[in-house]
């Protein structure tokens, strides 16, 4: 729960949940449920933003920012036309072998840009599933439905099928082929893979969790020992579902550390970073950061103070090891309230007053960069709005001052029973309170 902050602070975290949440209202179509990645005109739909937005309803209900019937049937409506929809290995297909293509048209439901079928971000459609299902458990027909409709497509994905006859699972699949790269190296699959082995049709054995964590890479940087991963999302979103308060398994166990405060570790990393600044960046200090992966500038701009410099756009920007070229995710700071919250708000705080033409309709953009010249000190600006990124911060920003999604996943039998496979204990998982609040490192 929120410790320290004054009506002020309140006022404002209240609007930019509000208006995260507003994201879905905007930006879904109606008729089958499908999120638009971005808020550009003619975005496709993202599976993730849609799990993400399937997430954000019950906090909405809760809110009173919607009616707990309207939810429902926006939910059903959502999974009705997952379920209805072409699973085969015709190229317009929306999915196959339960699982779905990353993107696809918001208006058919069609795979678009030759785009993989993937498991990550199926992965997070699911989690979307299975908190609404934990979430609406009334006795009407509608509720029910919810949770029949979520069960049957969650059991339909044949994990098994995706490990590709490895010990990992595989990135994606394309008509005839499965993509080179795997799962490996600590990154956002933890929810992929606490799903993969809970599933009751068509689990992956427990040596696969084994084989994922055998790729981690543990370092050292300004005095901080932690599970690295550069960009700061890979810390945040299997967070938003799964409470890892108190709980380890045997990797964290055997480094007498957890996955709550390796997270905030790696606050205190993208912090000291950006405090050292080490490429001179416009803006970078202890309380301006948020590397991540996220759109940039393109092409050849022209930098305050006179240089030019090449941009390749969309990247994975991470701390400490890069890369970086002074392009900031301004939500990222806030996205980590329930583990630093003072280093959420005076982050927050400090991107809000230095940067004030950030928020359009009250939503921070995927990112700035106010090293290359622009119209005001923002510099550069992400033309976009992001769904997944909007999603995080609903699911986050709960999560610290109630801790309802956490509540809800901590009870689903799923999340017990992957955990348990992936070798977790502690904690409520043992059926203890899930321990103090919140503290920094």
């Amino acid at each position: 729960m929120l410790q320290r902050n004054n009506a002020a602070d309140t006022d404002l975290i209240d609007r930019l949940q509000r208006s995260a949440f507003d994201y879905f209202l905007i930006h879904t179509n109606p008729k089958n449920g499908l999120v638009a990645d971005t808020s550009l005109a003619g975005s496709p739909c993202s599976i993730a933003a849609t799990g993400f937005a399937l997430s954000s309803y019950p906090v909405a209900v809760e809110r009173g920012w919607i009616e707990r019937g309207a939810a429902v049937e926006a939910v059903l409506t959502t999974l009705r036309f997952f379920q209805e929809s072409e699973q085969g290995n015709n190229r317009q297909a929306t999915g196959y072998r339960g699982f779905y293509y990353h993107f696809l048209d918001m208006h058919t439901g069609h795979r678009v840009w030759h785009c993989e079928l993937s498991l990550i971000d199926s992965a997070l459609l699911f989690a979307g599933m299975l908190t609404a299902a934990a979430y609406f458990t009334g006795d009407d027909p509608a509720e029910a439905e919810v949770r029949a409709l979520a069960k049957t497509l969650y059991e339909r994905a044949d994990w098994a099928w995706a490990l590709n006859k490895g010990d990992t699972l595989v990135m994606g699949w394309k008509p005839g082929r499965f993509l080179k790269y795997r799962w490996q190296g600590y990154n956002e699959a933890i929810i992929l893979y606490v799903l993969a082995l809970a599933s009751p049709t068509f689990p992956i054995p427990e040596r696969s969790y084994e084989a994922f964590t055998a790729t981690y890479q543990w370092i050292q940087y300004e005095g901080l020992d932690y599970l690295y991963a550069g960009p700061l999302f890979i810390h945040l979103f299997s967070h938003a579902w799964i409470d890892f308060r108190d709980i380890q398994d045997r990797f964290m166990r055997e480094k007498q550390s957890d996955y709550v405060r390796n997270t905030q570790s790696a606050i205190k990393t993208q912090r000291a970073y950006a405090a050292h600044n080490p490429h001179g960046f416009a803006g970078y200090g202890a309380d301006v950061w948020g590397l991540t992966a996220c759109d940039g500038p393109s092409a050849r701009r022209r930098l305050r103070g006179g240089k030019r410099q090449h941009f390749v756009g969309y990247a994975a920007r991470g701390a400490p090891f890069g890369p970086d070229d002074g392009t900031i995710a301004p939500w990222a700071p806030l996205a980590c309230l329930p583990f630093d919250e003072p280093a959420a708000m005076s982050g927050l705080q400090a991107i809000l007053h230095a940067y004030p033409g950030l928020l359009g309709q009250g939503r921070f953009p995927g990112s700035f960069n106010p090293t290359v010249v622009g119209d005001g000190p923002e510099g550069w600006i992400d033309e976009r709005c992001v769904g997944i990124d909007q999603g995080l911060l609903v699911m986050m920003i709960e999560n610290a001052r109630t801790g309802l999604l956490w509540r809800l996943m901590r009870e689903n039998p799923v999340i017990r029973a992957g955990l348990a496979r992936a070798g977790f204990t502690g904690g409520w998982l043992s059926g203890q309170a899930a321990g103090k609040a919140l503290e920094t490192v």
